[in-house]
Protein backbone atom coordinates (compact mmCIF):
# COMPACT_ATOMS: atom_id res chain seq x y z
CA UNK A 1 0.00 0.00 0.00
CA UNK A 2 3.16 2.52 0.19
CA UNK A 3 4.68 1.40 -2.83
CA UNK A 4 5.49 3.54 -5.49
CA UNK A 5 3.72 4.58 -7.97
CA UNK A 6 0.43 5.23 -7.08
CA UNK A 7 -2.47 4.82 -8.85
CA UNK A 8 -6.30 6.45 -9.16
CA UNK A 9 -8.73 6.87 -11.93
CA UNK A 10 -9.98 10.10 -12.45
CA UNK A 11 -12.55 11.05 -15.19
CA UNK A 12 -12.24 7.63 -16.63
CA UNK A 13 -8.31 8.76 -17.44
CA UNK A 14 -5.48 6.71 -14.94
CA UNK A 15 -3.02 8.88 -13.07
CA UNK A 16 -0.10 7.76 -11.15
CA UNK A 17 2.57 8.88 -9.15
CA UNK A 18 5.88 8.50 -7.52
CA UNK A 19 7.94 11.11 -5.39
CA UNK A 20 11.37 11.43 -3.55
CA UNK A 21 11.47 14.11 -0.55
CA UNK A 22 9.45 15.31 2.61
CA UNK A 23 6.73 17.61 2.16
CA UNK A 24 6.09 18.89 5.70
CA UNK A 25 2.55 20.30 5.32
CA UNK A 26 1.75 16.33 4.33
CA UNK A 27 3.39 15.05 7.45
CA UNK A 28 0.02 14.26 9.28
CA UNK A 29 -1.52 12.72 12.61
CA UNK A 30 -3.44 9.23 12.47
CA UNK A 31 -7.31 10.75 11.80
CA UNK A 32 -5.84 14.28 10.70
CA UNK A 33 -7.91 15.06 7.66
CA UNK A 34 -6.05 15.70 4.57
CA UNK A 35 -5.16 19.32 3.21
CA UNK A 36 -6.95 20.88 0.62
CA UNK A 37 -5.03 22.72 -2.12
CA UNK A 38 -6.22 25.52 -3.84
CA UNK A 39 -9.24 28.55 -3.79
CA UNK A 40 -11.74 25.78 -5.47
CA UNK A 41 -12.83 24.02 -2.10
CA UNK A 42 -14.42 20.73 -2.58
CA UNK A 43 -14.78 17.12 -1.53
CA UNK A 44 -11.91 15.27 -0.68
CA UNK A 45 -12.63 12.23 -2.69
CA UNK A 46 -9.17 10.52 -3.24
CA UNK A 47 -7.83 9.66 0.07
CA UNK A 48 -4.70 8.05 1.12
CA UNK A 49 -4.49 3.92 1.40
CA UNK A 50 -1.14 4.04 2.73
CA UNK A 51 0.69 6.35 5.23
CA UNK A 52 3.07 7.94 3.03
CA UNK A 53 3.27 12.11 2.22
CA UNK A 54 3.57 10.64 -1.23
CA UNK A 55 0.54 9.25 -1.78
CA UNK A 56 -1.26 12.14 0.61
CA UNK A 57 0.32 14.88 -2.07
CA UNK A 58 -1.05 12.61 -4.73
CA UNK A 59 -4.44 12.71 -3.45
CA UNK A 60 -4.79 16.35 -2.27
CA UNK A 61 -3.10 17.40 -6.09
CA UNK A 62 -6.31 14.75 -7.42
CA UNK A 63 -8.75 16.50 -5.48
CA UNK A 64 -7.75 20.36 -6.14
CA UNK A 65 -8.28 19.66 -9.66
CA UNK A 66 -11.36 17.53 -9.73
CA UNK A 67 -12.57 20.73 -7.47
CA UNK A 68 -11.75 23.45 -10.21
CA UNK A 69 -12.15 21.78 -13.69
CA UNK A 70 -15.64 20.76 -14.83
CA UNK A 71 -14.57 20.08 -18.22
CA UNK A 72 -11.25 18.66 -19.09
CA UNK A 73 -8.93 21.38 -18.86
CA UNK A 74 -6.21 21.56 -21.90
CA UNK A 75 -2.74 20.83 -21.23
CA UNK A 76 -1.49 24.72 -20.77
CA UNK A 77 -4.34 25.44 -18.07
CA UNK A 78 -3.34 21.97 -16.24
CA UNK A 79 -0.22 22.68 -16.37
CA UNK A 80 -0.98 26.60 -15.03
CA UNK A 81 -3.21 25.29 -12.11
CA UNK A 82 -0.69 22.40 -11.43
CA UNK A 83 2.07 24.95 -10.73
CA UNK A 84 -0.18 27.07 -8.49
CA UNK A 85 -0.84 24.19 -6.41
CA UNK A 86 2.97 23.03 -6.10
CA UNK A 87 3.64 26.94 -5.09
CA UNK A 88 1.22 26.62 -2.24
CA UNK A 89 2.77 22.81 -1.21
CA UNK A 90 6.11 24.58 -0.75
CA UNK A 91 5.77 27.92 0.53
CA UNK A 92 3.92 25.86 3.86
CA UNK A 93 8.15 25.06 4.47
CA UNK A 94 9.94 26.09 1.65
CA UNK A 95 12.94 25.01 3.52
CA UNK A 96 12.12 21.75 5.18
CA UNK A 97 10.28 20.69 2.03
CA UNK A 98 11.60 18.18 -0.65
CA UNK A 99 9.49 17.77 -3.44
CA UNK A 100 10.61 15.73 -6.57
CA UNK A 101 7.90 13.49 -8.65
CA UNK A 102 6.48 12.30 -11.68
CA UNK A 103 2.80 13.00 -12.74
CA UNK A 104 1.48 10.95 -15.01
CA UNK A 105 -1.79 11.69 -16.86
CA UNK A 106 -3.38 9.40 -19.17
CA UNK A 107 -1.57 7.35 -22.29
CA UNK A 108 0.59 10.21 -23.45
CA UNK A 109 1.50 12.54 -20.98
CA UNK A 110 3.94 13.19 -17.61
CA UNK A 111 4.66 16.22 -15.57
CA UNK A 112 8.15 16.40 -13.39
CA UNK A 113 8.43 18.93 -10.79
CA UNK A 114 11.48 19.76 -8.40
CA UNK A 115 11.78 21.52 -5.65
CA UNK A 116 15.30 19.87 -4.27
CA UNK A 117 17.62 19.54 -0.94
CA UNK A 118 18.77 17.47 1.72
CA UNK A 119 16.79 16.14 4.91
CA UNK A 120 18.44 16.63 8.26
CA UNK A 121 21.82 15.23 9.20
CA UNK A 122 22.25 14.27 5.26
CA UNK A 123 24.66 15.18 2.71
CA UNK A 124 22.63 13.43 -0.10
CA UNK A 125 21.10 15.98 -2.61
CA UNK A 126 17.36 14.94 -3.66
CA UNK A 127 16.70 17.04 -6.92
CA UNK A 128 15.51 15.85 -10.82
CA UNK A 129 17.61 15.70 -14.09
CA UNK A 130 16.45 15.26 -17.37
CA UNK A 131 18.36 13.63 -20.67
CA UNK A 132 16.54 13.37 -23.73
CA UNK A 133 18.04 10.61 -25.95
CA UNK A 134 16.83 11.25 -29.68
CA UNK A 135 18.81 10.74 -33.51
CA UNK A 136 21.82 10.11 -33.79
CA UNK A 137 21.77 7.53 -30.88
CA UNK A 138 25.30 7.22 -29.53
CA UNK A 139 26.73 5.14 -26.51
CA UNK A 140 26.89 6.58 -22.95
CA UNK A 141 28.88 5.41 -19.71
CA UNK A 142 27.29 4.35 -16.80
CA UNK A 143 28.12 6.21 -13.33
CA UNK A 144 27.92 3.23 -11.10
CA UNK A 145 30.08 0.77 -13.25
CA UNK A 146 32.47 0.46 -16.07
CA UNK A 147 29.71 -0.75 -18.50
CA UNK A 148 28.43 0.98 -21.96
CA UNK A 149 25.40 1.04 -23.39
CA UNK A 150 25.05 1.62 -27.12
CA UNK A 151 21.91 3.18 -27.54
CA UNK A 152 21.55 2.92 -31.25
CA UNK A 153 21.06 -0.48 -31.06
CA UNK A 154 17.62 -0.34 -29.18
CA UNK A 155 16.23 2.63 -31.16
CA UNK A 156 15.74 3.95 -34.15
CA UNK A 157 15.45 6.73 -36.27
CA UNK A 158 11.86 7.81 -35.13
CA UNK A 159 12.64 7.61 -31.46
CA UNK A 160 12.86 10.19 -29.09
CA UNK A 161 13.09 9.41 -24.73
CA UNK A 162 13.39 11.35 -22.10
CA UNK A 163 14.82 9.97 -18.88
CA UNK A 164 13.82 11.22 -15.69
CA UNK A 165 16.55 10.57 -12.70
CA UNK A 166 17.69 11.77 -9.24
CA UNK A 167 20.94 12.34 -10.25
CA UNK A 168 22.53 11.63 -14.10
CA UNK A 169 23.25 7.94 -14.78
CA UNK A 170 25.47 8.35 -17.55
CA UNK A 171 29.30 9.68 -17.82
CA UNK A 172 29.16 11.49 -21.57
CA UNK A 173 25.36 12.70 -22.30
CA UNK A 174 23.63 16.28 -21.45
CA UNK A 175 22.08 15.80 -18.09
CA UNK A 176 19.59 18.74 -17.65
CA UNK A 177 19.34 19.49 -13.98
CA UNK A 178 15.73 20.64 -12.63
CA UNK A 179 15.77 24.37 -11.43
CA UNK A 180 14.26 24.80 -8.31
CA UNK A 181 10.54 24.76 -8.40
CA UNK A 182 10.89 23.76 -12.07
CA UNK A 183 7.91 21.88 -13.86
CA UNK A 184 8.00 20.35 -16.98
CA UNK A 185 5.34 18.61 -18.84
CA UNK A 186 6.84 15.95 -21.47
CA UNK A 187 5.28 14.02 -24.04
CA UNK A 188 7.29 11.67 -26.26
CA UNK A 189 10.23 12.76 -25.00
CA UNK A 190 10.02 16.39 -25.51
CA UNK A 191 10.40 18.77 -22.57
CA UNK A 192 7.65 21.80 -22.37
CA UNK A 193 8.89 24.27 -19.90
CA UNK A 194 5.93 26.68 -19.77
CA UNK A 195 2.18 26.76 -20.46
CA UNK A 196 2.34 28.13 -23.81
CA UNK A 197 4.55 25.68 -25.14
CA UNK A 198 2.29 23.19 -24.65
CA UNK A 199 0.03 23.63 -26.62
CA UNK A 200 2.22 21.27 -28.98
CA UNK A 201 1.28 18.88 -27.10
CA UNK A 202 -2.78 19.98 -27.33
CA UNK A 203 -1.58 19.46 -31.78
CA UNK A 204 -0.52 16.36 -31.31
CA UNK A 205 -3.91 15.39 -30.35
CA UNK A 206 -2.00 14.17 -26.67
CA UNK A 207 -4.07 16.52 -24.58
CA UNK A 208 -6.68 14.82 -21.94
CA UNK A 209 -9.32 12.12 -23.12
CA UNK A 210 -12.02 11.37 -21.51
CA UNK A 211 -15.96 9.52 -22.49
CA UNK A 212 -16.81 10.27 -19.21
CA UNK A 213 -16.27 14.09 -19.47
CA UNK A 214 -16.63 17.24 -22.01
CA UNK A 215 -13.55 18.46 -23.14
CA UNK A 216 -12.83 22.09 -22.97
CA UNK A 217 -14.46 24.90 -24.53
CA UNK A 218 -12.30 26.20 -27.00
CA UNK A 219 -8.69 25.83 -27.62
CA UNK A 220 -7.89 29.28 -28.87
CA UNK A 221 -9.60 30.46 -26.14
CA UNK A 222 -6.61 29.44 -24.12
CA UNK A 223 -4.22 30.26 -26.88
CA UNK A 224 -5.15 33.74 -26.93
CA UNK A 225 -5.17 34.02 -22.65
CA UNK A 226 -1.46 32.95 -22.87
CA UNK A 227 -0.81 35.12 -25.60
CA UNK A 228 -1.78 37.86 -23.87
CA UNK A 229 -0.48 37.18 -21.11
CA UNK A 230 3.04 36.59 -22.00
CA UNK A 231 2.98 39.84 -24.38
CA UNK A 232 1.82 42.32 -21.57
CA UNK A 233 4.96 40.59 -19.21
CA UNK A 234 7.30 41.61 -22.31
CA UNK A 235 5.64 44.89 -23.08
CA UNK A 236 5.69 45.44 -19.11
CA UNK A 237 9.53 44.86 -19.25
CA UNK A 238 9.96 47.21 -21.99
CA UNK A 239 10.43 44.92 -24.92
Amino acid sequence: ENVHPFHREMWGIQWSFAHNGDVPMFKLNPGEELPFLGQMKGENIYNPVGDTDSEKIFCAILNAIKAKFKSLPSMPILYDYLKKLLNEIVIYDNEGTILNFILGCGEHISFAYSWPGSRPGSNVWNGLHYVVREPPFQQAGLTDCDYEIDFAKFAGDGDRVAVIATKPLTLNEPWVEFDRGQLILFDQGKPHLAPVDCFDVEKAGHGLRSDCIQPAKILEEDRRRFEFSKRSIFSGAGI
